[in-house]
């Protein structure tokens, strides 16, 4: 079933029968309820929750009333687990969306903090995004995939990188026949050769410090990760990674292209100039994908390339791929409503596979809310 059919008939049974029931049965409904009810709706998060089946031990508390919780907490933006249950205890319309009739049902803290150990050791609102974006992009012939990362900052100590010791050699050009040492493969040339899996595995995910130059040309640094998404037309959120802050944003270019196509179909990839290398455009174009990707000026070529924008600026020459790149912008908005929105800036847990959990909730109601914006 094509898209807009799909969110059309999930939209139609939302506002003709979810909203007037939920007025009857809890009162009236904020901005912010409405869509918390559409982001439950469609995201069906408890469908992927895994659940107590009789085995032995004490049953655990609702797990489908606690992601429903977190899903809460990414809408509402609240910063943290503490704010989350406060505003169940005063709001009813929230605490009844997520499935508690009393305030004395919510769980404690500790209770919710178990429960999201768990969804981030299965990967709950990743494996609930697949899903999604499969459901929705089966049929869809995409236009452009967006890829960039977005800081993200972590509470936590930096792991300090461990530089093993160069080997020795004597100083000077090497003897007629003499061998020197190999030099191993760059991460980009390993991965033309891997597999996904290993791919991923060779990514770093623990805490670091990274740094980048912002857009008026200063150095800034910040402690914990990174977040590498491929963004579709619409600032849909289509693959997201979760790396050390310190890599650079090439090296997870590849994985992401290769988990974003067996998840949709696209045509053009769109990257800035961080993603310059053979490799990738390599990459790329084995993918069936036309790559355009914002061009590297190396040793002392950045005032020629300033020279020649600046000229094709003033003659009004525009290649159709630089039209094309000013799609990319899409990355921004979505890396910047990430963060304002849903919770990207409110990283108060520890640990690659926690801090991926509490992104992919936002990620996941941010992803619902913009397939939702495509009906009007």
């Amino acid at each position: 079933m094509p898209l807009r059919e799909t969110l059309s008939g999930a939209w139609d049974h939302i506002q003709g029968f979810l909203f007037p029931m939920l007025r009857e049965e809890v009162g009236p409904l904020t901005g912010k309820h409405r869509q918390l009810v559409t982001v439950l709706e469609v995201a069906r998060i408890e469908v992927f929750v895994r659940t107590w089946a009789g085995l032995p031990g004490r049953p655990l508390s609702d797990r489908h009333a606690l992601a429903r919780a977190f899903i809460a907490k990414a809408v509402l933006g609240l910063p943290t687990t503490s704010a989350l249950i406060e505003r169940l205890a005063v709001d009813s319309t929230s605490r009844r969306l997520c499935g508690w009739e009393r305030r004395s049902q919510v769980p404690s803290e500790s209770t919710f903090s178990r429960a999201f150990a768990e969804f981030a050791e299965t990967e709950l609102p990743a494996r609930a995004h697949e899903a999604l974006i499969k459901a929705t992009h089966a049929d869809r012939l995409v236009g452009h995939i967006s890829r960039d990362s977005t800081a993200v900052e972590a509470r936590e100590k930096p792991v300090k990188a461990e530089q093993p010791p160069a080997p020795r050699r004597r100083r000077g050009r090497p003897r007629k026949g003499e061998v020197g040492p190999n030099k191993a493969p760059r991460r980009l040339e390993r991965q033309m050769g891997q597999t996904l899996p290993e791919m991923l595995t060779d990514l770093p995910t623990h805490c670091t410090v990274g740094t980048k130059r912002n857009a008026k040309g200063h150095t800034e640094s910040w402690i914990g990760y990174k977040l590498h998404i491929d963004t579709a037309d619409g600032d849909i959120p289509v693959t997201c990674l979760l790396t050390s802050a310190s890599l650079h944003d090439s090296q997870a270019a590849m994985p992401l292209a290769t988990i974003t196509a067996a998840r949709v179909f696209n045509l053009y990839d769109l990257m800035d100039s961080a993603y310059d290398a053979p490799e990738i455009k390599q990459k790329s174009r084995s993918l069936g994908h036309v790559p355009i990707i914002d061009r590297n000026p190396r040793r002392g070529g950045k005032a020629a390339a300033e020279a020649e924008t600046q000229a094709k600026r003033r003659a009004g020459y525009r290649l159709a791929e630089d039209i094309r790149y000013h799609e990319r912008s899409a990355a921004e908005r979505v890396n910047g409503s990430l963060k304002d929105n849903f919770g990207g800036k409110y990283v108060r847990v520890r640990g690659a596979a926690k801090v991926f959990c509490h992104l992919m909730f936002g990620v996941l109601a941010l992803t619902v809310d913009q397939l939702m914006r495509l009906l009007t």
